[in-house]
């Protein structure tokens, strides 16, 4: 298992970082992690930019002190303050019809596990008004976590974010941003680990998601520079 660590230097290298972390996995049979704090950023979903609001959301992200990128998958809007931890799982697949559920339920659970030993126990499912709504979600006091799942004709990535701290900060930028696309959304349903009476330590959730998510005993750790 190949394990990388650290960010590049802007958000565009950096997704093409992950992007080569996962054709590697693809491309080499075996799984590959990466846990990080992105730079400050909102990362719109596939199905904003069909929105009609949505160049108004652009600008109004930029105006908030954000770079703005595309995110491959679907769902809305998600902000990264510097604080806010990300997180991927690539596995290597044959038959990419088959696993989705147990990727969903192996990744729930390890990233549940991770939250609960920096302090902040959570259940799955989210509140009403919470950001980037899906099905595999985790709260407590607001939604802290939220699951994706991407499936490549050689690879699986599940993917999602844990926001660590700036709940204030994160629902103060989303609430204009979802209002220009002309989607719910409440500030209250903004939760994170600090919130929720856990650390607000990035680097410390950072390695608990690490040892939850990493779990081979024969780990490959790589630095992005």
């Amino acid at each position: 298992m190949r394990v990388l660590r650290g960010r590049a230097v802007d958000p565009e290298s950096d997704r093409a970082t992950t992007q080569r972390l996962a054709a590697w996995a693809g491309d080499t049979g075996e799984p590959a992690v990466r846990v990080w704090r992105p730079h400050p950023t909102v990362a719109f979903g596939r199905r904003d930019a069909t929105r009609d609001g949505y160049d108004r959301a652009l600008r109004t992200a930029r105006e908030h002190g954000y770079e703005v990128v595309e995110r491959s998958v679907g769902g809305h809007a998600v902000t990264f303050t510097g604080s806010t931890v990300a997180f991927l799982r690539a596995e290597p697949v044959e038959e990419a019809r088959t696993g989705i559920g147990t990727r969903y339920d192996r990744a729930t659970e390890d990233v549940a596990t991770a939250l609960a030993t920096v302090g902040a126990p959570v259940e799955q499912g989210e509140p009403d008004g919470a950001f980037c709504p899906g099905t595999h979600s985790l709260s407590a006091r607001g939604k802290i976590a939220g699951l994706a799942q991407r499936v490549k004709r050689d690879a699986a990535l599940v993917s999602g974010v844990v926001v660590v701290a700036d709940h204030d900060r994160i629902a103060e930028v989303l609430e204009p941003v979802y209002g220009a696309l002309g989607l719910p959304f409440e500030p209250t349903a903004v939760g994170s680990v600090a919130r929720a009476g856990g650390v607000a330590d990035p680097e410390r959730v950072v390695r608990a998601l690490q040892n939850r998510l990493a779990t081979d005993p024969h780990v490959e750790w790589v630095r992005e520079t």
